[in-house]
Formats: C-alpha cells, sequence, structure tokens
C-alpha cells in the first residue's frame, strides 16, 4: 500500500476525530440547555433525599491518563459505622439513587465534562485512578481515547460482563473507532437504558473492584 494511501486515511481518521469533537460539544451545550429543568428537579430531590453535596464529584483517569474531575449525581447517603467508616455501597445506595441509575439520570452532570473536554459521548468509561498500575499494557490502551458516558462495553453487557471482557471491548472499540460505530452505540444506549440490563453486579451496587492481574 502506498504511502498517499496512509496519509488520506490519517487524514481522514483526523477529520472524523474532528467531527466527533464538533458533535459533542455542540449535542452537550444543547442537552445542558434542554434538560435544565430536568436537572433541577432531581437537584432539588437529591437534596430533600440525602441533602449536599447534590453531586458526586471524584478524580478519574480521561485520555493519555491525564486525571480530571468527573461529575455524576449523588446517590449514595454518607453514612457510617460506629468507627466512622464508611458503609459498604449497597448499604448507602438509596431507593432514589437506585432510580437515577436504572434511568441513567446520574449520568447528566457527565455533559459538563463533554463541555470542558474532558470525556466524550462515546468511549471508554472512565474508571478510578488506582487502577491505573493494574492494567496491562493492552488493557491501558483504553486511555488512547477520550473516555464515554456510554461504550461498547456498556451496550454489550455494562456490569454483567467481566472486567477482562470490559477492557476487550473497550481496545476493540479503540482500534476500530469511526463515527457510524459512535452512532451505533448511541442507538443501543437507549434500549439499554430502557431495559435496565447489567446495572449491577450482584451483590454490589455497581460492580466489584479491579484487582489487576499479572502481566
Amino acid at each position: 500500500m502506498s504511502s498517499g494511501v496512509f496519509q488520506k486515511d490519517g487524514l481522514t481518521k483526523q477529520h472524523n476525530r474532528f467531527i466527533k469533537l464538533a458533535l459533542d460539544k455542540f449535542v452537550a451545550a444543547l442537552a445542558l440547555l434542554v434538560l435544565s429543568p430536568v436537572i433541577l428537579i432531581i437537584a432539588i430531590a437529591i437534596y430533600f433525599h440525602m441533602g449536599y453535596p447534590l453531586v458526586f464529584t471524584q478524580p478519574r483517569p480521561g485520555e493519555n491518563g491525564h486525571i480530571f474531575n468527573f461529575y455524576k449525581f449523588r446517590t449514595m447517603t454518607n453514612e457510617r459505622d460506629e468507627q466512622g467508616n464508611l458503609l459498604l455501597d449497597e448499604q448507602r445506595l438509596t431507593p432514589f439513587g437506585q432510580f437515577l441509575r436504572k434511568t441513567s439520570l446520574d449520568e447528566l452532570p457527565q455533559l459538563w465534562n463533554i463541555l470542558k473536554d474532558d470525556m466524550s459521548f462515546v468511549g471508554p468509561r472512565p474508571l478510578l485512578v488506582r487502577y491505573l498500575d493494574r492494567y496491562t499494557c493492552e488493557q491501558a490502551r483504553r486511555h488512547d481515547v477520550k473516555p464515554g458516558i456510554t461504550g461498547l462495553a456498556q451496550v454489550k453487557g455494562r456490569n454483567a460482563l467481566s472486567w477482562e471482557e470490559k477492557f476487550k471491548l473497550d481496545v476493540w472499540y479503540v482500534d476500530n473507532w469511526s463515527l457510524w460505530l459512535d452512532l451505533k452505540i448511541l442507538f443501543l444506549t437507549v434500549f439499554k437504558v430502557l431495559q435496565q440490563d447489567g446495572i449491577s453486579q450482584e451483590g454490589y451496587a455497581s460492580a466489584e473492584e479491579f484487582k489487576g492481574q499479572l502481566k
């Protein structure tokens, strides 16, 4: 294959990534404007159910491992045991919080993450910072692109999948990304939210901690 073909393919992919970035910013801004009444209602409901803070903020690794502040609507209380330690996630998850998770409404603050250029609508989900040194070299490639509100692993099973299965799907997405694939994942996400499949792993509020593996 000639170098001209490689150059053309590279320019096409770069052009498509620019389109993706522009669409992300435009749709996120529009969604924040249109959904502002819904966001306000959820914020008020969280205040009466759990008090402050309304939004859960946590450092997460993004593209190339860059750390950013990740936002979600709060779904758990701050209840602690007699020693002052936080109770298990599943004990602190409220019924209203479960509703927010099942409907994915807890993800709405991530529209701000997209406007800040931390995230995209589609990409591997941003996980915990402490996982960074637990990945194999192959698994770490999930950070070659921006993390997303939804992704291939989410539409293929979400938390019903093992960590290894999720990471294989994340890396496959990195290697096979296209605008068409993003549109397909967004379309499938709507059905997954309606079906409410794979929201949590059995016995956990979300999923078991990733412990890593021998490299």
